[in-house]
């Protein structure tokens, strides 16, 4: 594997939004259109949500993010790599990234959904030790949604 790098960008980013766009499509394959949670990067609270790109020599193969929920809690979310880079670590590294940011903001907790036609995400957020939670939020009423939970360190 070449070099791995992760950058924080703004929302509006085109690499961003290329590989949101990917992540969304993955998703609609997997479930009902309502069971499917995008972010709207033109509204306000989007500037409040920290953005992560991961960089395989340059080329953008994945991104992840972490929003506010209040004080001292925080949401990972759009958690994704490229088909084409799975299984190179990826992943795991954009997941222990958004944790060390998060917890250098503040926050001592986290939280994430994902779904239940997505094993290998939850073997991953399982090996970080993140435990199944009740769903929350917009997620209550989203039988394929599986959320979990993490204190930071």
């Amino acid at each position: 594997m070449g070099e791995l790098t992760l950058q924080t960008v703004k929302p509006n980013h085109n690499d961003l939004i290329a590989l949101l766009s990917k992540l969304d499509r993955y998703l609609y394959s997997l479930y009902p259109a309502e069971e499917v949670f995008v972010i709207d990067l033109d509204e306000p609270k989007a500037n409040d949500v920290v953005f992560v790109i991961a960089y395989l020599d340059n080329t953008a193969v994945g991104c992840g993010a972490y929003r506010p929920l209040d004080g001292q809690s925080c949401e990972l979310k759009r958690i994704f790599v490229d088909p084409a880079y799975r299984n190179k670590g990826i992943a795991s590294r954009l997941l222990s990234f958004l944790e060390q940011e998060a917890a250098r903001a503040g926050f001592t907790a986290a939280v994430l959904e994902t779904g239940i036609m997505q094993p290998e995400s939850i073997g991953l957020y399982k090996k970080f030790g993140f435990v199944e939670i009740e769903r929350f939020g917009e997620y209550a009423d989203s039988l394929s949604s599986i959320c979990m939970g993490k204190k930071l360190p």
